[in-house]
């Protein structure tokens, strides 16, 4: 197989089925190599199965290309280091990691336990930070080696944390800790050649079909199928994309655009007097561009 990624050897965490299954596939038409890591679990994280990465392995192995399967836990600092090292172990070299694996324990504010909290946070954030800093390590000690490094991170945020959603300030929050950490992370990382980018993508897979969006027409699905994800994420892995690091891109089957974090707004001169606030904090409002909403535009 030969492509844009012909060579790079790439690891897809939570790459059994979904989202994670697509940039597998993709990346190995487009000739890497790839190391398919899934715990084989239930979207709630409870459980586990080797049969979603091993049947992934074998779809790509089927189609002539290269592929390995991992079970790690990479929300484990032990789990994320073997993940790193096997695939340096068995391909040589590790070029691109892509931080996907994810897990849904939705809830109220006022009715979420500290398990469902601490779940999800365990999951999403650190499960992003322990592969990722695995990785840079890595990456790290070849650039002082003098080698030519060319290494990529991408992860996984949501429109859930970048925009917010009800029902998910775990997951929101999570998510929104990851667009922070690609954006900080790819100011500390380009010394050493590797750029960090994150996607924030909405589609129908398993952890979105008990949102609504299993009752889709048929139209609706396929725009929203997972395979719409994929052409962003095997193109930031390539070397095609090495002038672009820190953004976060928004994608659907509908559009691709990229999202435009914070900035500082209407701005007013501080007092020291908190009666005098008021006015001062309420017009600061009433000039301020609206939240958006969960479509990435304003609530107005």
């Amino acid at each position: 197989m030969t492509g844009i990624c012909e060579g790079r050897v790439c690891i897809v965490t939570g790459a059994g089925r979904g989202i994670g299954r697509e940039h597998s596939l993709m990346l190995a038409e487009q000739g890497a190599k790839v190391v398919v890591n899934d715990l084989g679990g239930e979207i709630d994280g409870s459980g586990n199965s080797t049969g979603p990465a091993h049947d992934v392995v074998d779809e790509i192995v089927a189609a002539g290309g290269e592929a390995i399967a991992n079970g790690d836990d990479i929300s484990t600092w032990a789990g994320a280091e073997n993940l790193i090292g096997q695939a340096v172990d068995t391909f040589g070299r590790l070029d691109v990691l892509i931080n996907n694996a994810g897990i849904l324990r939705d809830r109220m504010l006022t009715n979420m336990s500290e398990a469902e909290w601490d779940a999800v946070i365990q999951v999403h954030l650190k499960g992003t930070f322990a592969p990722a800093r695995h990785a840079a390590a890595y990456w790290r000690e070849r650039s002082k080696a003098g080698e030519e490094v060319d290494g990529r991170i991408i992860n996984t945020s949501s429109p859930s944390g970048i925009y917010g959603n009800v029902g998910q300030t775990n997951y929101g929050a999570a998510k929104a800790g990851i667009a922070a950490f690609t954006i900080i992370a790819a100011k500390e990382l380009a010394r050493y050649g590797v750029t960090v980018n994150a996607i924030a993508p909405a589609a129908l897979t398993r952890m979105t079909e008990n949102l609504g969006m299993g009752q889709a027409d048929e139209e609706t699905k396929e725009k929203m199928s997972p395979k719409w994800i994929a052409p962003i994420v095997v193109w930031l892995a390539s070397p095609e994309s090495r002038s672009v690091t820190g953004r976060v891109f928004d994608v659907t089957g509908q559009a691709l655009s990229v999202s435009e974090g914070w900035h500082r707004g209407p701005t007013a001169e501080p007092v020291l007097d908190p009666a005098l606030i008021g006015e001062i904090a309420m017009q600061l409002v009433a000039d301020a561009r609206p939240n958006a909403n969960m479509f990435g535009y304003d609530e107005s």
